[in-house]
């Protein structure tokens, strides 16, 4: 079972992700593991509305996390965020967002190997498409996480 590590405190995420991801994000902060280290929000993107914004940011959190980070034989692919839930917080110190995200990935070789037999068996007679989703399922990983955004500057 490969364990997922909390990517590293005290790193200027606007460059990290402007290099590796090629998208400039008015961010600031940390990765949003705790509300102390909350991924601060400076500026919404162009055409992006702030709960837009908080998925892509979470998206490439678990990019980096599941895939970038990891040696080759514990990297996954098709990896997918999807809210389940979300809390605000206003105080003293600002308005916060306590986003928790189910996420689904599947093994990268794993992946490739059903997109290629997808590709290969589609419209074919003996290709069964039930059981090739059925198992792709059970082949899906799923956890839960909780991103912390501050959102002061965009309310």
């Amino acid at each position: 079972m490969t364990t997922f590590k909390q990517l590293q405190e005290n790193l200027n995420i606007h460059e990290l992700i402007k290099s590796t991801f090629d998208v400039d994000l008015a961010l600031a902060g940390n990765w949003g593991y705790t509300k102390e280290n909350a991924t601060i929000i400076e500026a919404l993107s162009e055409n992006m509305t702030l709960l837009q914004l908080e998925h892509m940011i979470t998206s490439i959190r678990a990019h980096l996390e599941m895939n970038i980070t990891q040696e080759q034989e514990n990297r996954y692919g098709a990896i997918n965020a999807n809210e389940r839930a979300r809390e605000e917080e206003r105080n003293e110190e600002g308005v916060f967002n306590k986003v928790t995200y189910e996420i689904t990935a599947i093994k990268e070789d794993l992946y490739n190997a059903f997109i290629k037999e997808y590709k290969e068996g589609y419209g074919k007679e003996d290709f069964d498409i039930s059981s090739h989703f059925k198992r792709r399922k059970e082949a899906t990983l799923t956890r839960e996480v909780i991103h912390y955004f501050e959102v002061s500057s965009v309310q």
